[in-house]
């Protein structure tokens, strides 16, 4: 305890820096860490903000999700979804970083910068208005250009097949520019003297690129996974739910865990249920983290997160 007090006491300014972070952390992440004993209740608002004098019932708030006959299948839209978004968002987001690193013009690489990171600010809502406007039936631009080339038009809200791609289209357009700009920072820390070597020995700029920039670029690309693959149980409910809504004809490719539980909450009312496969998600992210570093870490040491 004295050598704590010691170390507080030689870095209290950097302390003193970090303590909003801190408090952060302990209000939004950890503090609501006791709603979890709802998920083995049967919670009696009546009963009080917690729910103590509920009735306990242990693990039966996970039998509403795992005994109905959905549950594999919107377990697999969740998964299948998430993993499109991680994969195209990594890879997009490297090459959108290489790109604007290679362009020689400072001013059209902020400006290029700028404008990808501006979606990232826009609400889903917003964005929702957005692809109404352009993929609706009636009167969305998109039909209207197929419609003034004499092209049979779509009807992108009763077919559910399309929407995954739509879905992982729109999610780059957002939020691209923010996964680029962690790219661009760790293309800023590589040593120039790397790259001016390699020219000294003839490597031209594609070279460089594939044998200096990429193969240096995998530990954040590592680091990124790791963290985006705590989340693939955890569907993007403000996505999905701005984009489709209640339309029961895209449920096949769209309904995730999230918007299900959503649904099950509104006409039951029960908070225990949707409390119960909101730990089910934790704990299941939880352990892929685990994994994919244990794994990572058997790989590549170097590259493993912890």
């Amino acid at each position: 305890m004295r050598w704590v007090l010691r170390e507080i006491n030689v870095n209290k300014f950097l302390y003193a820096l970090l303590l909003p972070g801190i408090l952060f952390f302990f209000i939004f992440n950890y503090l609501p860490l006791v709603g979890l004993y709802y998920a083995f209740v049967d919670f009696n608002p009546m009963a009080g903000l917690y729910g103590f004098k509920s009735e306990f019932v242990g693990w039966y708030n996970l039998k509403f999700f795992f005994t109905s006959d959905d549950w594999i299948h919107i377990t697999f839209n969740t998964v299948f979804l998430n993993a499109l978004f991680i994969v195209t968002g990594l890879t997009v987001q490297m090459l959108m970083a290489i790109g604007l690193n290679e362009l020689r013009v400072r001013f059209l690489s902020r400006t290029f910068q700028s404008l990808m990171f501006l979606p990232n600010f826009i609400s889903w809502t917003v964005v929702a208005v957005f692809a109404s406007a352009i993929f609706a039936t009636d009167g969305g631009l998109l039909n209207q250009m197929l419609n003034a080339m004499g092209l049979q038009t779509f009807n992108f809200y009763q077919d559910p097949d399309v929407w995954p791609a739509l879905l992982v289209f729109l999610r780059l357009w957002k939020g691209v520019g923010f996964g680029t700009v962690i790219y661009l920072a760790t293309i800023a820390g590589i040593d120039q003297e790397i790259y001016e070597a390699a020219k000294i020995d003839g490597a031209s700029r594609t070279q460089s690129i594939l044998r200096i920039t990429v193969p240096l670029l995998r530990p954040t690309t590592v680091m990124l996974f790791i963290l985006s693959i705590g989340g693939i149980v955890v569907g993007d409910f403000g996505m999905i739910y701005a984009l489709v809504g209640d339309n029961p004809l895209l449920r096949p490719t769209t309904d995730i865990i999230d918007t299900y539980v959503y649904r099950a909450l509104r006409v039951d009312g029960n908070i225990g249920m949707s409390a119960a496969v909101s730990l089910f998600q934790s704990v299941v992210g939880f352990i892929m983290v685990l994994s994919a570093n244990g794994l990572v870490k058997k790989m590549d040491k170097d590259s493993a997160l912890f």
